[in-house]
C-alpha cells in the first residue's frame, strides 16, 4: 500500500517517552484520503494525535465500496524501506505485484505479508474481473534496526489460526493472541487479529499488560470497554490491560492491534520508514534514478514518481503531536 499523498509531512515517531503506561480511552478520528481514481481510505495512523500502537505505524481502512462499474483499487509500482506491509480484506480481491517476482490474489481473511526489509517496490490493483465490493485495510509494521535491511520477501497465509468464544471469531493475523500465532514473520513483540462478534455478544478479550493496544472498527456497532466505536475510527487503549470488555450492538467487525511499545524512533516520509533524513533522501534519489528498488512487472501503467521532499530539515515531534 502506498501513501499517495503528494505533499507527505515527514514525522519522527516511536521511542518510548509518550507511552500511555495505563488503560485508557483515547478515540482517533480518521483523515480522509484518495487512492486512485475510485478508492478513498480513512487513515488512523499515523494521527495529530498519536503515530504509532506497538510496531503499527500505518492504518488505512477503506471501504466497504461498491466497484461494480469502478477499476477499484489502481495503486502503480511504488517503493519501500523499513516496514512490513499487511493486507487485509473483508471483502473484494487484491492483485498483488512485487519486484522479486511476486504474483498473488489476496481474498478476504487471507494475510498478504510483504517485507520491505533494505528496499522492494510493488504495486496493488483490483482484478479487471472483481468482486461487486471492496472492503479492507492496509497497514504498515515497523522493522527494528537488526532486521531493516533484510532481503524483501513476501509471504501468503489463506488459512490463519483463530481463537473462538461464545459469539466472538478471532482470526490471528500477525503475532499471537490467548496461545494462538499466526504462521507470519514478526520482527518484533506484536498482535494484529480480526474479530467478528455477533449481534448481543458480551466477551473479555485476553490481553498481554506489557502491550499497548488499539481497536479499529470495521463494520457495525460495538462498545469497546464501554466506548461506542463505530465504522472507521479507532479506539486507543495504552498499556496495563490483562482483559478488554467488548460489546456488540450490532454484529460487527473489528481489528485488534497491539504491541509492545516500539523503543527506537523512526523518521516516515512518503513510502518509507528511515531512522535519518539523509537516509531517506537517498530512498528518494535511488527510486528516482531506478536503482536499488527492482522492476514490478506485469502493472499496465507507469510508477509513481516519488513527491519533493520538505525545504525544512525533519523536526522530531515523538510518538504524539
Amino acid at each position: 500500500m502506498s501513501n499517495l499523498d503528494r505533499s507527505p509531512v515527514p514525522s519522527v515517531c516511536g521511542g518510548r517517552g509518550f507511552v500511555v503506561a495505563e488503560p485508557v480511552r483515547e478515540l482517533l478520528s480518521p483523515r480522509r484520503v484518495r487512492l486512485g481514481e475510485s478508492t478513498e481510505v480513512r487513515r488512523l495512523l499515523p494521527n495529530l494525535g498519536r503515530r504509532m500502537i506497538g510496531a503499527w505505524a500505518f492504518v488505512d481502512h477503506y471501504g466497504p465500496d461498491d466497484i461494480a462499474d469502478e477499476p477499484g483499487m489502481q495503486v502503480p509500482p511504488h517503493p519501500h524501506i523499513g516496514l512490513q506491509t499487511v493486507s487485509w480484506l473483508h471483502e473484494g480481491e487484491v492483485l498483488h505485484r512485487d519486484s522479486t517476482g511476486s504474483l498473488q490474489t489476496i481474498r478476504p481473511r487471507e494475510l498478504g505479508l510483504m517485507t520491505s526489509g533494505r528496499a522492494i517496490s510493488h504495486s496493488e490493483e483490483s482484478p479487471r474481473s472483481h468482486a461487486r465490493f471492496l472492503h479492507g485495510a492496509q497497514l504498515w509494521v515497523a522493522l527494528p534496526d537488526a532486521h531493516r535491511h533484510t532481503e524483501p520477501h513476501f509471504e501468503h497465509h489463506a488459512t490463519l489460526p483463530t481463537v473462538t468464544a461464545p459469539g466472538l471469531t478471532a482470526t490471528v493475523i500477525l503475532g499471537d493472541l490467548d496461545g494462538a500465532a499466526s504462521p507470519g514473520t514478526a520482527y518484533t513483540p506484536i498482535v494484529g487479529a480480526d474479530l467478528a462478534l455477533t449481534r448481543g455478544t458480551d466477551v473479555r478479550l485476553p490481553l498481554v499488560p506489557d502491550f499497548e493496544y488499539g481497536v479499529l472498527a470495521m463494520s457495525g456497532e460495538v462498545r469497546v470497554d464501554g466506548v461506542t466505536v463505530l465504522p472507521g475510527s479507532m479506539l486507543y487503549l495504552g498499556c496495563g490491560r490483562g482483559e478488554l470488555p467488548l460489546h456488540a450492538e450490532s454484529d460487527a467487525g473489528l481489528m485488534l492491534l497491539g504491541g509492545e511499545p516500539f523503543e527506537e524512533e523512526l523518521i516516515m516520509w512518503w513510502n518509507f520508514v528511515g531512522r535519518t533524513q539523509a537516509e531517506i533522501e537517498q530512498a528518494r534519489v535511488d527510486w528516482t534514478k531506478g536503482t536499488r528498488f527492482g522492476e514490478v512487472h506485469g502493472y499496465d501503467g507507469a510508477p509513481l514518481a516519488a513527491p519533493e521532499l520538505p525545504a525544512t530539515p525533519l523536526k522530531p515531534r515523538g510518538r504524539m503531536r
